[in-house]
């Protein structure tokens, strides 16, 4: 390429380096469309008619260009015309072999120790490396089981899609990625407590007796900056004095440090009050000790629970029931309530891009970005949720579903009937 680049314009004096880094950001800013580039390396280069040197040109080119390809150095290089079709310089059996590598393996990854995803930038490039995948899911999507399977997929393709244009990835999990949530000014004033609680033990040590230097030397740097001297005959009273004003200032630190987290504590549940009062409450029970007895018999357990599941009962609810029953009997039933692929694209829709995500770590980008999702939320997942209720898969789905259908769905829950 710098050698073409000389014989092109000789009096510009450029580096192989410096020439590398211009391409590379023409290409990755994109400056040019890919119809604009062969334009202009059309007329850098002539054409092979014009003369007989032209003729060695045109498999420099293609050389030259190949050159230009490994100096960028980039995954990929993606861009969409005005027809929709996708422009990219690795072919789609790549891609396709990168997306099924990313589903391997986050089906074999637990939540915890999947990697996060970072936050990609809204450019033509990475959406159509996200538009030439959607369609890749289709076969995955339908070979789906439940919705933690769909949930596995969806962030199988968003990891691929992270590594074909080149995103950087932490090689640890989530769970060790988190940093401390201790402020720094706390974490200061606890040593400045522990420091302090040593100081005083050796200040008692010194008027207990002890008189090693290492509780001299400590006892002179607590006293340094002051007139007070060891040989004064009321060295006990100034240490009684200092022990006393150590103490003090760890309970005001002790103190500042309550303060704060008691303020916090009721920030937390004031939040939680208005987004979840279930949770709330359950987190302000009393845990519940079990008892330190012996274990029961497993044939009396056996017995006691036979005796209330397995006996026939036969209850009597009196005529108050044939009452609301007639009461009923008029009211017209409510129609049932179909959830549509466009009902979940409007949530989705509305959703922040890059909210803080859940245990799965999918952000609402992906599921905006990839539309065959849409297809698959309201078909037999979300049904099999509304009918059983099962708890596990309506956790499951509160990682992938944005909170806009939860609530939809909770409101709901007795009279929705999905369709594909």
């Amino acid at each position: 390429m710098h050698r073409l680049f000389a014989e092109l314009e000789p009096s510009v004096t450029v580096t192989e380096q410096n020439l590398a880094d211009r391409v590379r950001y023409i290409l990755r800013s994109n400056t040019f469309d890919v119809t604009e580039l062969e334009r202009l390396r059309r007329e850098a280069v002539p054409s092979s008619g014009e003369n007989a040197a032209a003729e060695d040109a045109a498999p420099q080119l293609a050389e030259q260009t190949a050159n230009v390809d490994a100096a960028v150095n980039t995954p990929v290089v993606v861009d969409s015309n005005d027809d929709g079709t996708v422009a990219q310089e690795l072919e789609l059996e790549q891609m396709r072999s990168t997306l099924e590598e990313a589903i391997v393996e986050t089906r074999s990854t637990p939540l915890e120790n999947r990697p996060r995803l970072p936050h990609s930038a809204l450019s033509k490039r990475n959406r159509a490396v996200v538009r030439a995948l959607n369609p890749m899911l289709v076969t995955y999507l339908e070979a789906s089981r439940d919705l933690c399977e769909t949930d596995s997929i969806l962030f199988g393709a968003a990891l691929a899609v992270c590594r074909i244009i080149g995103a950087k990835l932490s090689t640890a999990g989530r769970a060790t990625g988190q940093s401390s949530a201790i402020p720094a000014w706390r974490i200061r004033i606890e040593e400045r407590i522990a420091k302090a609680r040593a100081l005083i033990g050796r200040l008692i040590c010194f008027r207990s007796g002890n008189t090693r230097p290492r509780i001299v030397r400590t006892v002179r740097m607590a006293f340094a900056g002051t007139n007070v001297s060891l040989s004064q005959p009321d060295i006990m009273q100034k240490l009684t004095e200092r022990i006393d004003d150590l103490k003090q200032r760890i309970a005001a630190w002790g103190k500042r440090i309550r303060r704060y987290t008691e303020r916090s504590t009721r920030l937390n549940q004031n939040r939680l009050f208005q987004s979840d009062q279930k949770r709330l409450y359950k987190s302000l029970e009393r845990p519940i000790v079990s008892g330190t007895g012996p274990v029961p018999n497993q044939a009396d357990t056996v017995a006691f629970w036979r005796s209330l599941w397995s006996e026939p009962v036969n209850h009597n609810e009196g005529p108050w029931m044939e009452v609301v029953a007639s009461q009923c009997a008029g009211i017209t039933p409510m129609d049932p309530v179909i959830i549509t692929p466009d009902d979940v694209a409007e949530a989705v829709r509305r959703a922040p891009n890059w909210k803080s995500p859940g245990l799965d770590g999918l952000h609402h980008y992906w599921l905006k970005g990839f539309m065959i999702i849409h297809m698959v939320c309201p078909r037999s997942e979300l049904h099999e949720v509304s009918e059983h209720k099962d708890a596990k898969a309506a956790s499951i789905l509160s990682l992938l579903v944005p909170l806009p259908i939860r609530i939809y769905l909770d409101f709901n829950a007795d009279k929705i009937h999905t369709t594909a």
